[in-house]
Parts: structure tokens; C-alpha cells; sequence
């Protein structure tokens, strides 16, 4: 496995012509580009028409007991059959929560306050910080260059007190599909060992595959995990809804009490119309899925070459192989410059992109993913995340490469970048082949921990 990768070896000099001509047309064609949707999908028409009857006629609380009330309650418990059927579950082991952060949140609290856990050093904020908070303490595996974790690592992770595994279907940040289905496999091998010691202490899977269901099948048998969590402001639904899906073995403990609803599990008056348009958004993105993850996947490679083939010091992060990446996602880097003054700079193109998750940026951290990586630096400085969605044209991309290009040109000039230096790529690499095998399981400094 590798670091990274850049335009030059891989790819040549395919689409250059076209940005060069392209990045010298004046802004005054500026147009609206927005290439964040890892961060945020606008909901799918038919999803709003699905939700408008129930901010208006459909209103009544689905806790009461006359007709009306009970037609909406079943519309929502129509709406968990959907979702359960979209991810190969039954419709009783779905709980709808308030988004992903408060799904994984659940999962965490249902291995218990003393529990040990294990997670991947790539994992969603949320995830991070739950399992700081674990009681019994938590070991943080490492991945590659890559930003893949190994299986063969989060077996060596797991103690005899590990109650939970958690690790992302795909990373949200680089776009790493994570090899859940082995890891699957090593904790089954786990509990049958505990089974046949004569053991007590559960062991469960967890997987967040909330930046994946858009482009990856996801079907909880498959996958063989134990708790799954959706979201459904990813898939072009509505914020603030998502669900934690749990194999009958896991006994789910409330955050929220209350009167009971969904099960005892999580109390409070559901979101009527927020449920009955995440069914609808997995429904559609069941539907399209595998056409959208191809076409997605062609319009990245174009950007890709554009922008590798302009910019051969260029640096691409994530695996290679393209199964191994979700289809619509590029992190790419220009070493020595600074990417929030690059997002600034596009910004007033029109052009709009991340430069990692979005909690993230929100409070100007720097990337624990591409720290965990091995990135150099001044590589994870210079980052972009372009996320490509429903809404993406080819005509958009190449919009997109110009003014990436001319902002990039221009930031150059401004910090004395010469073109086509590559002494960043070498330390680059250099940091890849020291950090090769740095997917061993390390345990968080508490110091860590406050901050994850």
C-alpha cells in the first residue's frame, strides 16, 4: 500500500489542455458549483413531497390513540419496514434517532460504562469521542498509508474485556472503504472463544456506514456486523435523522427517557416527517445506486486527471484501487500552500469544497485522519475534499478544475512556489515509508482523548 499517489505517475497529462484553457476565462462567468456533499446533500424532490403531508394533514402525534393519530402511526412503523427491507433487517431491530452522531452514541452506551473498546484512528468525531469516554478504557488501531485499517490489527486490539469494535463502512474524509466484513469475522471468532472458555462478556461489532449507504450496498447479514448506523442527511434526506440498527443480541440502553417511545429506547414525540423521508431517500438511493456510483466514479476520475495532469506535485490521498475508494470522493492536496485560503479563493468562483469532515472545519482542526495517515504536514495543510453528489455535471467538473487550477496558480504565486517542484512529494513519501507499518493498536493519551 501507498501514501499517495500523483498525476504524473498515474495518470499523465490526460484533460490538461482543457484546464489550461479554461483557467484563463475571466470570473465574470463565475457559476454555482457545489462540490461538498460528504458534508451535506440537498433532499431529493420526491423525498420533500414524501415529508410535506406531515408538517400539514398528517399532523397528529402518533402516541395517540384516535384514527387519525393511529394512521400515522402506521405510516411511521410503514416507514421502519422500509428502511429495514432497504438494509436486509427485520423492521423491530430499527431504532430512529436524531442523525448518526446520536446512533453511534447508543451503540457505545449499550457495551455498558466499563467497557473496553476498540476503534480505527480514522473514525467519525462522534465515534472518537464515545469511545474516550469508555469507561473501561479503549484501543485505538492505527491504518495505513492508505488510510485502510487491517483486520489483522483490531484482532490484536481486542482484549478479553472488549465489548465493542467500531469501524466506519468508508471514511468520509479520503473516501476508504474499510474491510468490515473481515473484521466481522475476527469477532465472531472472539465470541466463539469466549463461548467455548466459558466467558460471559459480550463482544459486538459496530460499523457507521452513514458516508457509504450512497454508494456502497450495505445489508447488515453481509456486512455480519451488530449494530449498524445510518444517516439520512447523506443521502439526500432530512437532517437530523438517522437509526442505529441492532442484531437481537444487543440490548439497546436509553439516552433519553421519557415515554417510551421507539421501544423504551429513545422517548419523545418521533419526527413523523422526518422518518417518512429517510425511508424515501434509502428507497430512491437503493433504486440508483449502482448506476450513480459509476457515473460519479468517471466524473472524479476526470477531475483527477485535470487537476493531476496541471499540477504534477499534486498529491492524492486515499487507496488506489478505485473499490477501495467511494466512488464520488477526492482528497487531493497542493503541499506548501494553505487550503483555507484556496476554499476563500474558490468560494468567490463559486466553487464549493471541504478540506476534511466538517465538524472538523468547523473548529479549524487540523485532520486526525491524515495524521493518522502519515501525511506530512505541509500535504494535510494543503488539503481539499471535493465530493461529487446527484447534481454533479460533467460540465461542472470541468468548471470546478478551472477555477481550482487558477486559485491553486495564484496561491502559488503568492507564497513563491515554483511550478512543478516536487521536494514536498519526496518527504511525502519519505513519511509513507516510515509510517508503513503503522497500523498497530496503540492505546489514547488522555491527552488525546479531551480532543477527539
Amino acid at each position: 500500500m501507498t501514501f499517495a499517489y500523483t498525476g504524473q505517475e498515474t495518470l499523465g497529462a490526460v484533460g490538461t489542455a482543457g484546464v489550461a484553457g479554461a483557467a484563463g476565462a475571466a470570473s465574470a462567468d463565475r457559476r454555482p458549483v457545489y462540490l461538498d456533499y460528504a458534508a451535506a446533500t440537498p433532499m431529493d424532490p420526491e423525498v420533500v413531497d414524501a415529508m410535506l403531508p406531515y408538517f400539514t394533514d398528517a399532523f397528529e402525534n402518533p402516541s395517540a390513540p384516535y384514527a387519525a393519530a393511529r394512521a400515522v402511526r402506521a405510516d411511521v412503523e410503514d416507514a421502519r419496514a422500509a428502511c429495514a427491507h432497504a438494509i436486509g433487517a427485520r423492521p423491530g431491530n430499527v431504532t430512529f434517532t436524531a442523525g448518526a452522531t446520536e446512533a453511534n452514541n447508543l451503540a457505545f452506551a449499550a457495551a455498558g460504562p466499563d467497557a473496553h473498546v476498540v476503534v480505527d484512528a480514522v473514525e467519525h468525531e462522534s465515534v472518537l469521542a464515545c469511545a474516550a469516554a469508555a469507561g473501561g478504557g479503549c484501543a485505538v488501531v492505527g491504518v495505513g498509508p492508505d488510510g485502510c485499517v487491517s483486520a489483522a490489527d483490531v484482532a490484536a486490539a481486542i482484549t478479553p474485556a472488549t465489548r465493542l469494535v467500531s469501524v466506519e463502512l468508508a471514511n468520509g474524509e479520503v473516501g476508504a472503504v474499510q474491510p468490515v466484513r473481515e473484521i466481522a469475522r475476527v469477532v465472531a471468532a472472539e465470541r466463539d472463544r469466549r463461548l467455548a472458555a466459558g466467558e460471559r462478556e459480550p463482544i459486538w461489532l459496530h460499523t457507521d456506514a452513514s458516508q457509504a449507504a450512497g454508494s456502497l450496498a450495505v445489508n447488515v447479514g453481509t456486512l455480519g456486523c451488530d449494530m449498524l448506523t445510518l444517516s439520512a442527511a447523506k443521502i439526500y434526506g432530512p437532517k437530523q435523522v438517522g437509526l442505529l440498527w441492532s442484531s437481537d443480541d444487543v440490548a439497546l440502553r436509553p439516552l433519553v427517557l421519557g415515554g417510551g417511545q421507539e421501544n423504551g429506547v429513545r422517548s419523545g414525540t418521533e419526527n413523523v416527517a422526518g422518518v417518512i423521508g429517510f425511508a424515501k431517500a434509502l428507497e430512491l438511493t437503493a433504486a440508483r445506486r449502482g448506476e450513480e456510483a459509476r457515473r460519479l466514479a468517471r466524473l472524479r476520475d476526470r477531475l483527477q486527471r485535470a487537476l493531476c495532469g496541471e499540477f504534477g506535485w499534486a498529491v492524492v490521498s486515499g487507496p488506489r484501487q478505485g473499490k477501495l475508494r467511494l466512488p464520488g470522493l477526492l482528497h487531493i492536496s497542493f503541499p506548501g500552500l494553505e487550503a483555507r485560503r484556496l476554499v476563500i479563493a474558490l468560494e468567490r468562483e463559486g466553487v464549493s469544497v471541504g478540506t476534511g469532515s466538517a465538524c472538523a472545519a468547523s473548529k479549524m482542526r487540523s485532520s486526525h485522519v491524515l495524521a493518522a495517515m502519515g501525511a506530512p504536514a505541509e500535504v494535510a495543510a494543503g488539503s481539499l475534499r471535493i465530493t461529487l453528489g446527484r447534481p454533479t455535471t460533467e460540465a461542472d467538473v470541468d468548471y470546478a478544475a478551472a477555477a481550482i487550477a487558477r486559485a491553486v496558480r495564484a496561491e502559488a504565486a503568492r507564497v513563491g512556489r515554483r511550478e512543478g517542484a516536487s521536494g514536498n512529494i519526496g518527504t511525502a513519501r519519505a513519511a509513507a515509508a516510515r509510517t508503513g507499518s503503522a497500523s498497530a493498536s496503540v492505546q489514547v493519551p488522555d491527552t488525546e482523548r479531551g480532543d477527539a
